[in-house]
């Protein structure tokens, strides 16, 4: 891990850079695929499942029957682990419905707003070298709450041609009971063009990789996608406060999603960076996912800065996915934090926490975009309708200001509009 000591500003944009993806290099197989299902559907999803899965995929849909199974295998342990995640997961996003509110903007004048629920959603759900079933409840749970009328998750099949148990216990607890076992870029043209046997949605959803992101973007001008997205990365600013051993885990944590993740550790104490360093190096052997831990350590970097308020800006410019904010006035920098998909407060506040069962939502903007996108949450799955309604009173307060406001822009009807109504209104 490179450790950069009181870097300048004019070196930030360099030295935050992160490890480049160029998908143009993967853009030309990704949009055969996706054109290939739009023009062969069903036929075209079986093909490449084969292709790329390794399975022969009869029935794309699971059936009531593998959903009652999974249910049956699934240990009582896991299954009461996830049931405690859908409950905390479940009571943090029910309280992000907002009430409708009626405003009289002028006498006569009366505007609202209205959540509508989006009618069709697809959640893509990755099942690489494990299924990621949490983000199940990261996806279901807030699309059942806002009421989607159609909700289809799709994720890759197990190499017996299975969904995983898991995966399908999660999905049933959140009420959800189309699932398709199919994966990769095929699932995305899925989504977006539908088959003969799949409906198209309105808005897909979900961490991808590489592939699925390329994907993602291609169809984005058909159908509506959650958020740009990239590798994950965490960015953790520590002071003398910290316990370095906590901050190693949190980093190797993240290291451990794949060989493109990055780690940032910002400190104002050569110390702690160097204690935290050596922690990843004893540590890092013993992981299960050593290789590629080992090589997203090598695209992370720690950071010594002057004091913590420089370290702060620092990671405002990078913008992380997550945030750690291990220092002793946790509280205090929360407040200062402007470019963030998710911040962890103390050193009690580890990352997987947020990951499974605290209760926010893991589906975060990567890639420096959380300096203009949120995380997924309930208001991912409405879309706002204004409404406004006018009577005599209030076409009278505002009318004359429309008009001249109309005739101003060159646009008559839009004047006569106004003033064929107060017209009729005073009779003339």
């Amino acid at each position: 891990m490179k450790v950069i000591r009181y870097p300048g500003k004019a070196d930030w944009p360099t030295i935050l850079r992160r490890p480049s993806i160029d998908l143009k290099q993967i853009e030309t197989d990704v949009r055969a695929i996706v054109e290939t299902v739009r023009r062969e559907g069903d036929a075209a999803l079986r093909r490449y499942t084969r292709a790329f899965d390794g399975v022969e995929i009869s029935d794309l849909k699971v059936t009531g029957q593998e959903f009652a199974a999974a249910e049956r295998r699934i240990s009582p342990n896991l299954a009461a682990a996830i049931r405690l995640a859908h409950g905390n997961i479940t009571r943090f996003h029910i309280a992000q419905r907002e009430p409708v509110r009626m405003i009289e903007t002028s006498n006569g004048v009366t505007c609202w707003r209205r959540s509508v629920p989006i009618e069709r959603v697809g959640l893509y759900i990755p099942s690489g070298t494990a299924p990621l079933f949490s983000t199940v409840l990261m996806l279901g749970i807030p699309a059942v709450l806002a009421g989607c009328r159609e909700i289809a998750v799709f994720t890759p099949p197990q190499t017996d041609g299975s969904a995983a148990d898991a995966t399908l216990f999660a999905a049933r607890i959140c009420g959800i009971s189309t699932l398709y076992k199919v994966g990769g870029a095929q699932a995305v043209a899925a989504m977006a063009y539908g088959t003969e046997s799949i409906r198209r949605v309105d808005k897909i959803f979900g961490p991808v990789n590489n592939y699925v992101t390329c994907a993602k973007q291609l169809v984005s001008s058909t159908v509506a996608i959650d958020m740009p997205a990239g590798p994950s990365e965490v960015a953790v600013l520590a002071d003398r406060s910290c316990d370095p051993v906590f901050v190693a885990a949190d980093i190797l944590s993240q290291a451990e999603h794949g060989p493109d993740s990055q780690a940032i550790l910002v400190s104002d104490s050569l110390e702690v960076i160097e204690k935290t360093v050596s922690e990843i190096g004893q540590r890092i052997a013993s992981l299960p996912r050593r290789k590629i831990a080992e090589t997203a350590i090598s695209n992370s970097i720690a950071i010594l800065v002057e004091d913590l308020t420089a370290g702060i800006d620092l990671i405002n410019e990078y913008a992380p996915e997550h945030l750690i904010l291990a220092v002793k006035d946790a509280d205090e920098f929360a407040d200062k934090v402007v470019n963030a998909g998710s911040v962890f407060l103390g050193n009690y506040s580890c990352e997987s926490l947020g990951d499974y069962a605290a209760g926010t939502n893991h589906t975060l903007p990567t890639a420096g975009f959380a300096r203009a996108f949120s995380g997924v949450s309930l208001d991912s799955f409405f879309k706002k309708i204004t409404f406004q309604k006018v009577n005599a009173d209030g076409i009278k307060s505002i009318g004359p200001a429309v008009e001249l406001m109309a005739e101003a822009e060159g646009l008559e009807a839009h004047r006569r509009a106004v003033s064929v109504r107060l017209e009729a209104i005073h009779g003339i």
